[in-house]
């Protein structure tokens, strides 16, 4: 079964946990944190599952493609979103993209998964990263106000949040989590009821 933060408990202690789980803190030196995270690829770690701001509105701001496109994030309602925000910075971050990728392509038409930066460099540092790993499945939006993580409590990356398909959060994990496990089929299957 998959770690889970009693919806009781403040979001603070997940984030505490996290900490100690395969995440980055964000709010660190990104250079010296990136060349740390690039020379260590540990397997992924088990981020911590909270559920404490289930039933909470999509927040309402815009991302943006290195193209200039922005979209509104609910442009994204109508079926289930998946949004994670990550940094090339950060080592934990980076591992779990080849696997979003890969659930992003299984679960195309039925779960939207957007993949946000939140490097301050946006398409500066980000555009060259998606050229080397070829993704089909992902696109490379951008948040470098880091308003996202921001309205999220920020501090801790990757932070991937599971909104229904009305917008409302169902739940948020916390640090790094493999996203190509039957124990994230299981997530999956329950926010679906």
């Amino acid at each position: 079964m998959f770690n889970r933060t009693p919806s009781y408990l403040p979001g603070m202690l997940a984030v505490a946990a996290a900490f100690s789980l395969g995440a980055c803190d964000s709010q660190s030196e990104a250079p010296q944190q990136g060349e740390a995270a690039q020379s260590a690829q540990p397997a992924p770690q088990a981020g911590v599952m909270d559920e404490s701001h289930a039933g909470e509105v999509l927040p309402d701001f815009s991302i943006s493609l290195p193209d200039g496109t922005q979209k509104k994030l609910a442009e994204f309602t109508g079926q289930p979103l998946l949004i994670n925000l990550w940094a090339t910075w950060c080592g934990p971050c980076k591992l779990e993209m080849p696997m979003l990728e890969q659930l992003a392509g299984e679960r195309e038409g039925s779960l939207k998964v957007l993949t946000v930066s939140q490097d301050m460099q946006g398409a500066e540092v980000v555009e060259p990263f998606f050229e080397e790993q070829t993704f089909a499945n992902l696109e490379p939006w951008l948040d470098s106000e880091n308003n996202l993580g921001f309205a999220y409590g920020g501090g801790v990356l990757p932070l991937t949040i599971y909104y229904d398909a009305q917008g409302k959060e169902v739940w948020r994990m916390i640090g790094e989590h493999d996203w190509t496990s039957a124990e994230t089929a299981e997530m999956l299957a329950l926010a679906e009821g």
